[in-house]
């Protein structure tokens, strides 16, 4: 098809200007008002409708006097003065603001001659559907960073750590001395002992309590995106890597804690540029060469012996050191068996509000219930104690619980053997009778962690090679 170009202007620049004409009469005929002043401000033209709205029958009587004292509140001198446009303001006029846009106007020279105004609506009902998303997005905006702070502050305090047993006491001890500096600290002991319970209360208590504490359990993470989790990645780093890249969470950290739970089970080569970070305070995400500085205290955890993974060449020596500057052992439960009456009430308080809400309940355990929890040795420690009390609360139909109901979810194989009783004694057991069974328990699992070893078992726990032997042969026990 041929193209017809017969019509077409020879002079361009008269198709911009009845571009500009056609747009001006466009703006002028549908808005509430237009305006346009001088160098100075000084309005040079107004139209009848913007003029009347603010007491003026005739548009003459304003022109030339500065736009303020016509327009209160005016930002047309702003424009002229920046030479840059204002595209959408909100003008607050009576009865009801004005949504309003101005434009510089300028010469060939594109020096600043002037600016035009227009009071695109009076109603702001015209805009509501863009006010009101607006809003919403930024109520949406503002609760997920809430949450996301919430998420990153400590949930445990030192209270949350209940005990009164002279290990619980001494490890609160070292807890609160280590949340006055600022020194790395490694959380040592069994899995469910409370070691996370610890690094919050830690963090909490610290003078970096106001920052993030972020927490990376390196054992739930896959080898190959450790790296990434720990350091974040450019834009396009590896492939599926987000568009905008990816924020590492000692860049989260920054000011605050991190808390490396597991951290026995991190790769070598990792360690490496983990101890590198610790000693530099600066790291590059994966893929980019930018130098990124964080100020982050960490906290490790773990139930592995690092001193033995060290020996194996499966930690780094060096790094082991950089972490162990204040170290806590978390005791396991069967070395504080005095705290087990207290702490299965808090967790029976806890429980009570979960499995009833808006019920008043009060879950209490028997004489009996208490006597079993105490000769069990607890291999799952806080952890299977809680799922242990949970169990029960679920499926008794009384909120008395006694030892029947708990027997159900204790593993039988970990209990002392029964003494002979009488039989009408058979269902309370004496007070010698519990002490008995708890004595038993407890000298069997000192055995167990001394590999039966009598001499290294009496260290432990303080006790007399001598004495230790006949209660053994008292109790009955197999070494």
């Amino acid at each position: 098809m041929r193209e017809d170009w017969s019509n077409v202007p020879a002079d361009y620049g008269d198709v911009l200007r009845r571009a500009m004409d056609s747009l001006f009469k466009t703006f002028e005929n549908s808005s509430e008002g237009t305006v346009i002043v001088d160098q100075d401000a000084r309005i040079v033209w107004i139209n009848k409708r913007y003029a009347a709205r603010f007491g003026y029958a005739d548009p003459r009587e304003v022109i030339g006097r500065d736009c303020e004292t016509v327009i209160p509140n005016s930002l047309m001198r702003e424009v002229v003065a920046t030479g840059k446009p204002i595209l959408l303001d909100l003008l607050d006029t009576a009865p009801e603001p004005l949504i309003v846009t101005r434009l510089p106007l300028k010469d060939d020279h594109g020096i600043t001659i002037g600016a035009i105004g227009f009071a695109l609506f009076d109603e702001m009902k015209a805009l509501t559907p863009l006010f009101s998303h607006y809003s919403r997005v930024q109520q949406e905006l503002i609760a997920t960073r809430q949450s996301l702070a919430q998420a990153r502050r400590a949930k445990y305090s030192f209270a949350s750590f209940v005990g009164t047993s002279p290990a619980s006491v001494e490890v609160k001890r070292l807890a609160r001395r280590a949340a006055q500096v600022d020194s790395p600290v490694l959380l040592l002991g069994e899995t469910g002992t409370g070691k996370e319970l610890l690094a919050h209360a830690i963090h909490g208590a610290s003078a970096r309590s106001a920052k993030p504490l972020v927490t990376v359990n390196v054992a739930a993470i896959p080898d190959t995106l450790l790296e990434v989790e720990f350091f974040g990645a450019a834009a396009g780093a590896y492939t599926g890597a987000e568009r905008k890249g990816r924020v590492g969470k000692f860049e989260l950290a920054d000011g605050g804690t991190l808390f490396l739970d597991e951290i026995g089970d991190m790769p070598l080569p990792l360690q490496g540029k983990l101890l590198r970070v610790l000693q530099d305070k600066e790291f590059e995400p994966l893929g980019s060469n930018r130098i990124v500085r964080a100020d982050v205290r960490i906290i490790a955890a773990t139930s592995a012996d690092l001193p033995v993974l060290v020996a194996a060449g499966r930690f780094r020596a060096d790094l082991f050191y950089r972490l162990n500057v204040l170290t806590i052992n978390a005791p396991p439960l069967r070395e504080r068996l005095s705290d087990i009456g207290t702490l299965a009430y808090a967790i029976l308080e806890d429980l009570s509000e979960q499995a009833r809400p808006g019920r008043s309940c009060n879950f209490s355990l028997q004489d009996d219930a208490l006597q079993l929890l105490c000769a069990y040795s607890w291999p799952g420690n806080v952890r299977e104690l809680r799922n242990t009390l949970e169990r029960a609360v679920m499926l008794s139909d009384s909120e008395q619980i006694d030892a029947r109901v708990l027997a159900r979810f204790i593993d039988s194989a970990r209990l002392p053997p029964p003494l002979p009783v009488e039989a009408e004694d058979s269902l309370a057991p004496s007070y010698a009778q519990a002490m008995a069974a708890f004595e038993y328990g407890f000298l069997r699992d000192a055995l167990l962690a001394s590999a039966g070893r009598v001499p290294d078992a009496a260290r432990r726990i303080g006790m007399g090679r001598a004495t230790l032997y006949k209660k053994i042969a008292a109790l009955g026990i197999e070494i």
